[in-house]
């Protein structure tokens, strides 16, 4: 649900339905609900609806964890703190769209800017409070969340507006969205399994190399981030952006792929926790 609701808010800014709806939040064109045709309107409040389901979802994750047994305390952090900054992002995003309504000049590139860092901080928490949530990493989840990484990354890049492959227009945008997401929430995955595997010794994977892969999968994060952020019009997109772009493209892949790489031949392990040679 957030993965979609990050690509439905590109989606929305992109066709300028953001500005839609009068400018008005929560209500759109003075009304609860508009007409349910494809316009700027519906677009905008199909958006804001979304977000709202979504965010009841995220904070039933958050009392899951606390209420549900077996949990450990990282994982309760992790979902407790994306509820906590839920209402920035709501905050933030109500600005967005009312221009001249509720705060003057609040659809500005700061706001885009911020808007999208929130929502990104919201989405890794909630991967990794999935992924600690989810029990005891071994090898063979390691190897699968960097091969995730690595395509996810280099899906991005067909949609990309760094790779002239296609129109970078609305539909693209969100594409672009979904697959780098995805190429993100493997490197959180990556790096997670990757310290946990400096401290459990996953067979076959000694903690020098563990260190190796968690250095790769977090350059190849920040440099995804930076396509991430370049995705949207927070600068202007001069050729010179466009070089700077592809080469933070291009980094991820290659650091992404060294960390795929770098794991090949580790031996998976039945409980992720046997040390070296599985005595």
């Amino acid at each position: 649900m957030t993965l979609v609701l990050f690509s439905l808010g590109v989606y929305t800014a992109a066709t300028g339905s953001g500005l839609a709806c009068q400018a008005q939040w929560p209500l759109c064109s003075d009304q609860l609900i508009p007409a349910l045709t494809i316009n700027p309107d519906f677009i905008e409040w199909f958006h804001r609806v979304w977000a709202m389901v979504t965010g009841f979802l995220i904070i039933g994750v958050a009392g899951w964890t606390w209420l549900g047994s077996g949990f450990e305390r990282r994982t309760k952090l992790a979902a407790t703190l994306a509820v906590a900054i839920l209402p920035l992002q709501i905050t933030v995003g109500a600005i967005t769209v009312t221009l001249s309504g509720l705060v003057p000049g609040g659809y500005t590139v700061s706001t885009h800017a911020a808007h999208l860092i929130v929502a990104l901080t919201i989405f890794t928490l909630l991967g990794l409070a999935t992924i600690w949530g989810g029990g005891r990493g071994n090898a063979r989840l390691l190897r699968v969340a960097a091969g995730i990484a690595v395509a996810g990354i280099v899906a991005s890049a067909v949609f990309s507006r760094a790779v002239p492959f296609l129109t970078y227009a609305p539909p693209a945008q969100a594409a672009f969205y979904v697959t780098g997401l995805a190429g993100h929430l493997g490197l959180v995955a990556t790096i997670a399994y990757a310290t946990e595997a400096a401290r459990n010794r996953y067979d076959g994977l000694d903690a020098g190399t563990a260190g190796t892969v968690r250095a790769l999968a977090a350059g190849s994060m920040a440099a995804l981030v930076g396509t991430l952020l370049l995705g949207r019009d927070l600068v202007l997109y001069t050729a010179t952006w466009q070089q700077i772009n592809l080469v933070a493209l291009g980094v991820a892949v290659a650091l992404a792929a060294g960390a795929a790489w770098t794991l090949r031949g580790v031996d998976e392990v039945r409980d992720g926790t046997a040390p070296i040679g599985g005595d």
